[in-house]
């Protein structure tokens, strides 16, 4: 019996676990929460090629991450085995608000 090939749809879902994973290494310096649980990612497109595009928000349009924090999702997406790049599409809306966050993030934080 010979295995049958992975479908498309199976290894675009594993491919978007391990992008979630690498996401959730990432933080906001300010939170001691990941920005997965923050809810400050909206999307996660992965092409036919396996390009990939997360669109993200960051807390404030002042954030003080707003350098650095966009640059840490983009090289950890990158690193993960299967993705051929990573692009980051900065958005300010809807604006961000505490009701993004995970029910677990906002227990963590008491809110």
């Amino acid at each position: 019996m010979t295995a049958q090939p992975e479908s498309n749809t199976t290894s675009t879902q594993a491919l978007r676990e391990k992008i979630v994973e690498a996401i959730k290494t990432c933080y906001d310096p300010e939170i001691p929460i990941n920005i997965w649980e923050l809810g400050l990612i909206y999307d996660i497109a992965i092409g036919d090629a396996n390009d990939v595009t997360i669109t993200m928000t960051l807390t404030t349009p002042h954030c003080p991450a707003a350098e650095t924090l966009p640059v840490d999702v983009e090289t950890k997406v990158s690193s993960v085995e299967g993705v051929a790049s990573a692009k980051i599409d900065l958005t300010w809306e809807p604006a961000w608000t505490p009701q993004m966050m995970s029910e677990a993030a906002r227990l963590e934080l008491n809110l």
